[in-house]
């Protein structure tokens, strides 16, 4: 199991921060375009616990995958939790949480994920998954501060760990 924390500061309100994470297709704007990301469900209704979300992804150059997740905790305004159900890792659980600070927000993720495939999934996570996730959460990071811009003064953070 590995432990992907990422944490930024954004000079927005909580309701902002929350309008922004909580509607599904944003995540669209927020991964690098050369993913692909398509995402297939129905954006109308508010998130909610047992909403499920699909999207096809490409993570590598010429292999598309389908990606099933289910919002499994909501706390409106202050966190969620979306769970793989269907999709490329073994296990994957990520918590999205917004807290107030002076002067916005401070949003972080917390990933636990696994790869699949045992010995070649510990491989592959040391080759290119560590790096693709990183890479990921950086372009996030630098799409979401020219959305909203950054609180100054306050360091961003990208953590990557084995649990």
């Amino acid at each position: 199991m590995y432990r992907l924390t990422a944490e930024q500061y954004l000079p927005i309100t909580m309701e902002e921060a929350w309008a922004f994470l909580s509607n599904p297709f944003n995540l669209q704007e927020i991964t690098p375009p050369q993913m692909n990301f398509d995402i297939r469900c129905d954006g109308t209704q508010p998130m909610y616990a047992g909403q499920v979300i699909h999207y096809i992804v490409s993570p590598f150059k010429g292999f598309k995958t389908r990606w099933v997740t289910e919002i499994t905790h909501v706390h409106e305004g202050r966190f969620f939790v979306d769970e793989q159900r269907f999709g490329p890792y073994k296990f994957w659980h990520h918590k999205h949480l917004i807290e107030p600070v002076e002067g916005g927000v401070r949003m972080w993720d917390i990933v636990d994920y696994a790869p699949p495939l045992g010995v070649l999934g510990r491989l592959a996570h040391a080759i290119f998954v560590k790096s693709q996730l990183r890479t990921i959460f950086r372009f996030r990071e630098t799409a979401l501060e020219t959305r909203f811009g950054k609180l100054e003064g306050r360091p961003t953070l990208l953590r990557m760990q084995t649990i």
